[in-house]
């Protein structure tokens, strides 16, 4: 079983915040999940991060892997390597039309 640490998306529609929460890779992004780490508002000014320091490390010691948009934010908090984002590619240029 491989566990991610990943957002969980709550929040009336087109207002999100998130919940950090360690799940089963196979589970769906809402669904079940181990435990709840921390939560996430990007809609505040500054956008609200507040995690459990204690348990996202201990997950992260226990093998669980962020995803690419939690990686982001642990990092930013010093809790996980930046080097070890996957970065995306660039997009390719469009066409211009004739």
């Amino acid at each position: 079983m491989s566990v991610k640490i990943r957002l969980r998306r709550t929040g009336a529609k087109k207002q999100p915040s998130y919940r950090f929460v360690v799940a089963d890779s196979r589970s769906p992004r809402d669904g079940r999940f181990l435990e709840i780490v921390g939560h996430y508002n990007p809609r505040r000014v500054p956008a609200d991060l507040v995690l459990n320091e204690d348990r996202v490390r201990s997950w992260l010691g226990r093998g669980a892997q962020p995803t690419a948009s939690a990686a982001k934010l642990l990092a930013g908090r010093g809790l996980y390597d930046k080097s070890k984002i996957p970065v995306r590619k660039a997009r390719a240029p469009r066409k211009e039309k004739k």
